[in-house]
């Protein structure tokens, strides 16, 4: 009997609040608790209860906590009315309603400049979905989970107006797959608070006009003066050296002091010109064959890097292209190599001063390997880079077939970078404001979570592969459309003189 007693003599009643102090603990997260006392408490579970089943204990102090609230709220004299709970059950709904368009929304958002896509029916983008109708429209519904105004209860109608302007226009926003809700929450608070709409000045919708110029007007004197030779041409996607622009501003401004990039054939003699700031007689040397050739067997034009040392009002901001081969994709790890080596170099283990700028093709980006085997290697310490914006300029013609059906397996060429968690910006590529807007949005996130991020410039290709190629042979619709289409730079004017 004494050794039975000896045995369990730590249950003695001056040791209770201790031992229900632990059992608490150990009801709420059993792992909070030693082992040995785990043990004895799981083996106080698994009672059965009356219908057979076993049951686990709950912790009581919820309970007791939960009746003292109640008891000073007198909660227990009152009965929410039937008109109450249905109040409650339409708040439920509108948050439902929210959650939806933040994930939803960039599928019906005015996304395609040749406006050839129409907009799919989405039943849960409609407040009728939710049981709820017009004769709700005018009701007050709590709103503190938004960030559109600072009042912290909107009208249905003034609710869903917001979410109809942020998430469905210009920009098709993804970053509810992030699994960090802080950094859900900064996407929310960013393009909520603006409504996804930019506020220029006159002075910087006028530079954004000339960046535009600029590159249109590139494009059109090398194919009048050197008529059928290769130069992937940019038209149609001018927004892109707009976007080139702003991440050398903006970086220059959040303290990035070099910028290595990377990108294929498609726009780059417009980036060496444009943003690099290579003369363009050295440029047209090239064309006419008459330039200095440094390489023993030379190199094509839209193969060559180059760098550069560009203004900025945080400073100066060294940029490098790196050369790139024909294989697209395959500078991605390149560039990274490059970054890392800089970051080491300056003793950046965060990644602040060192920026990749990876510019992709729609479809190269979800199509080849490398792009995968780049994303997987992005987050691990030994790779880590600080986070690489990534430009998409995506001209809707990849692998020569206009339908995405026929190119990939996924609805985004961009669902490839779903597998580290980064969030993607669609951008219409004839909304100049709204594409230098996502690409402070991408700088602003980049510089501050130090992860990937990608601007999906969703545009179309003027002219062919290259200036020997003529898609309207096989691609003749799309074709029809792109003839009639003004410019993006003529829209724009337009725009800003009326």
């Amino acid at each position: 009997m004494m050794q039975q007693y000896r045995s369990n003599s730590y249950l003695f009643g001056g040791n209770a609040p201790y031992v229900e102090e632990l059992y608490e603990s150990y009801l709420d997260n059993p792992g909070s608790v030693p082992e040995k006392w785990r043990a004895y408490f799981d083996a106080l579970q698994h009672v059965p209860a009356t219908d057979g089943s076993e049951s686990r204990d709950v912790a009581h102090a919820p309970v007791v906590e939960s009746f003292a609230q109640r008891a000073k709220a007198n909660a227990f004299a009152v009965k929410a009315s039937a008109a109450e709970l249905a109040v409650a059950r339409k708040q439920v709904h509108v948050q439902s309603l929210i959650a939806a368009y933040r994930t939803l929304g960039a599928r019906w958002a005015d996304l395609d400049p040749l406006k050839r896509t129409e907009r799919p029916k989405i039943p849960e983008l409609e407040p009728a979905f939710y049981d709820l109708s017009e004769s709700d429209m005018d009701i007050t519904f709590s709103a503190t989970n938004t960030y559109f105004t600072t009042a912290e209860q909107q009208t249905l109608r003034e609710i869903l107006q917001a979410l109809r302007e942020t998430y469905c226009g210009s920009i098709g926003a993804e970053f509810m797959h992030i699994t960090e809700p802080v950094e859900k929450r900064w996407w929310q608070q960013r393009l909520e608070s603006v409504r996804a709409k930019p506020s220029f000045t006159a002075a910087q919708k006028t530079h954004i006009l000339d960046r535009l110029t600029a590159s249109e007007g590139l494009e059109r004197y090398l194919h009048t003066k050197y008529v059928g030779q290769k130069r992937f041409s940019l038209e149609g996607g001018e927004s892109f050296i707009a976007s080139m622009d702003e991440v050398v501003q903006r970086g220059g401004e959040r303290g990035v002091q070099e910028i290595v990039i990377g990108m294929a054939h498609r726009g780059r003699l417009n980036v060496l010109v444009n943003t690099l700031g290579k003369m363009p007689k050295d440029l047209f040397a090239e064309f006419d064959h008459t330039a200095k050739e440094e390489l023993p067997a030379g190199d094509v034009k839209y193969h060559q890097g180059f760098s550069s040392d560009v203004t900025t009002a945080g400073g100066p901001v060294h940029l490098s292209l790196s050369f790139n081969p024909s294989h697209l994709e395959i500078v991605n790890p390149v560039v990274e190599g490059s970054v890392k080596a800089r970051l080491d170099r300056r003793g950046d283990k965060e990644g602040d001063t060192v920026l990749p700028v990876l510019v992709h093709g729609d479809a190269a980006f979800a199509g080849q390997g490398v792009v995968m085997e780049t994303l997987a290697l992005a987050q691990t310490r030994g790779y880590y880079t600080g986070g690489t914006v990534h430009l998409v300029i995506n001209n809707q013609i990849g692998f020569t077939t206009s339908d995405p059906r026929d190119s990939r397996s996924t609805l985004y060429c961009t669902d490839v970078v779903k597998m580290i968690e980064a969030p993607v910006l669609h951008v219409n590529g004839d909304d100049p404001e709204a594409v230098v807007l996502c690409t402070q949005l991408a700088l602003d996130y980049r510089q501050e979570f130090n992860k990937d991020v990608v601007v999906d410039i969703i545009c179309f290709r003027k002219l062919g592969h290259n200036e020997q190629d003529t898609p309207s042979l096989t691609q003749p619709l799309m074709y029809k459309k792109i003839a009639a289409h003004p410019g993006t730079r003529k829209l724009y004017a337009d725009k800003l003189v009326a």
